[in-house]
């Protein structure tokens, strides 16, 4: 049995190495179980990819463009080029997932689609999604991302949905997600249509097979550029979609190196911080067996990050797998580390991003300063949401 062979039969389980799975309530495990086995018989249908595809071109406006970055390419010292997710309909990458699994819920019959959501990426992604094919919408946001998001929170009711803020915990994405999840429980009629590459099986999958789109594309883009493959490809990373997205595509070439940048928020020495890669501890959270924060009984904690969509104490298993084995490097970016990266390509390109991925911005400008290297940056969203947080 080939390693190729043998991950495909682990991730058909939910399994990335020993991390994923579905550790569940006894009302949920039929309905995931059905989940897993619908999206296995229908998403790798022509019929479904024919029109996934259709609707990733026409309406979200893909494939995104892969853009040489001169200037900031010049300050760095290294070629950096970014894919431009930022320029997607509705700003970010976000929108691949919602419209794949909008199509799984579609013919599955739903009569309401939930979702949670941090920097209101998502939850304008859900809402967008849900409009396009009329379906009733409702999503779940801390109370403290309504309001440093609340750009987002106004354009998802404009768009229809109907957002929950959520007081519980620290008002924040781990606090939206559990209120979903309850939800879900209830409301048997609902498609839970999960964010990011996290939670129990089959949701890190789907969510990786739908935004493995970015990958494919760049690696395209990138050999028609350059004629051979980048040195390295960076993405910031909360729970971590974009990252997935990026980087499945790229995994089995070892000569590519891969970099991801998580929220230190304040510092590794403080408790101010959402960097579980380097931090976190190995737990039963949120329906997964990966990595946590955790305090010194080993009970999860909660997050910080001036990212909304970084501030989330947990990671995908497929990333606590790919750091295990040392394929993925996981570096920690500080809130200053992230604006400054802000304002430095606002300044140098005239492209605001998201303040998500400043955090891989500046990952970048710390790894190749004077390197010479050829570098994929992905810019996973655009950063109108986060002007008034300098």
């Amino acid at each position: 049995m080939t390693t190729n062979t043998k991950q495909q039969q682990e991730n058909k389980q939910g399994y990335f190495g020993e991390f994923g799975g579905a550790f569940v309530p006894p009302v949920l495990e039929t309905k995931l179980k059905d989940l897993a086995d619908f999206f296995y018989k229908t998403a790798f249908t022509e019929d479904f990819e024919k029109e996934f595809i259709h609707l990733l071109k026409n309406y979200v406006g893909r494939p995104s463009p892969l853009y040489y970055a001169k200037r900031l390419s010049e300050h760095i010292g290294s070629k950096i080029y970014l894919k431009r997710e930022d320029l997607n309909h509705t700003g970010a990458h976000k929108i691949n997932n919602t419209i794949g699994q909008i199509l799984l819920a579609k013919r599955l019959g739903a009569k309401q689609i939930l979702a949670e959501t941090g920097a209101g990426q998502h939850g304008v992604a859900t809402a967008t999604a849900a409009a396009l094919f009329g379906i009733k919408c409702k999503v779940f946001m801390g109370k403290e991302d309504t309001e440093r998001q609340k750009l987002n929170v106004n354009r998802m009711e404009l768009l229809g949905a109907e957002v929950v803020s959520i007081d519980a915990g620290q008002g924040t994405l781990k606090d939206a997600v559990d209120a979903a999840l309850g939800y879900y429980i209830e409301h048997p009629d609902a498609y839970y249509l999960l964010g990011s590459a996290v939670g129990p099986h089959p949701y890190p999958t789907m969510v990786a097979h739908f935004q493995s789109i970015i990958g494919k594309e760049a690696r395209k883009q990138f050999l028609e550029a350059e004629g051979k493959l980048p040195d390295s490809i960076v993405a910031c990373i909360g729970g971590g979609s974009n990252a997935i997205g990026l980087f499945k595509e790229f995994i089995p070439d070892e000569k590519v190196k891969i970099y991801a940048a998580e929220g230190a928020g304040e510092g590794l020495d403080t408790k101010r911080t959402a960097a579980t890669l380097n931090l976190g501890k190995r737990m039963i959270f949120q329906g997964a067996d990966s990595l946590c924060l955790a305090d010194e009984e080993g009970n999860p904690v909660g997050s910080y990050s001036v990212a909304a969509g970084l501030d989330y104490p947990g990671i995908g298993p497929e990333h606590a797998y790919l750091k295990e084995i040392k394929r993925v490097e996981y570096h920690a970016i500080t809130d200053k580390e992230a604006l400054d990266a802000f304002k430095l390509l606002s300044e140098k390109e005239g492209i605001i991003p998201a303040i998500e991925s400043s955090h891989a911005v500046a990952l970048a400008e710390k790894l190749f300063k004077n390197k010479n290297e050829t570098v994929i940056i992905n810019l996973s969203g655009r950063g109108d949401k986060d002007v008034e947080r300098l």
